[in-house]
């Protein structure tokens, strides 16, 4: 899948268009670089999620749980941030293992830093800024 933004208010439609094109996926990888917009898609999508809760970069605490409502699902979201990892040893420290293979939604930023921790299966999301768009692919990567 591939789509253009041209503005930001395309994003609520963009978020639901991503998730209804990957409707079995959980977990969701972005790769772009700083400033491209990661973290405001991942707000949409958790937005189309029925989030509720204040959804933002957990860039110092490396994840963020955001909860649903009983009718939107009751399990949690979980949102990632490896900006500042130092190393893959962080990464288990917090037990990566158990939110990546809970059968969640997880959405990691800078995932780069952790993509040899990756499951055998996911939705790998490229945003990339063109001339004053951005573009944003997505495919089911599977090992």
């Amino acid at each position: 899948m591939k789509i253009e933004i041209s503005n930001i208010g395309q994003l609520p439609e963009v978020a639901r268009n991503l998730l209804s094109s990957f409707p079995e996926e959980r977990f969701f990888a972005f790769f772009g670089k700083m400033g491209v917009g990661k973290t405001t898609l991942i707000k949409e999508l958790c937005a189309a999620l029925g989030v509720e809760d204040n959804v933002c970069s957990p860039t110092f605490a490396i994840v963020n749980e955001y909860s649903r409502p009983l009718n939107t699902g009751s399990e949690p979201i979980y949102h990632f941030d490896f900006y500042r990892l130092k190393s893959l040893a962080e990464a288990y420290d917090i037990g990566y293992e158990e939110y990546f293979y809970s059968g969640c939604y997880c959405f990691t930023e800078w995932t780069e830093k952790i993509e040899v921790l990756l499951p055998e299966h996911y939705v790998r999301v490229d945003i990339e800024e063109q001339e004053g768009h951005r573009i944003l692919t997505a495919q089911v990567v599977s090992y």
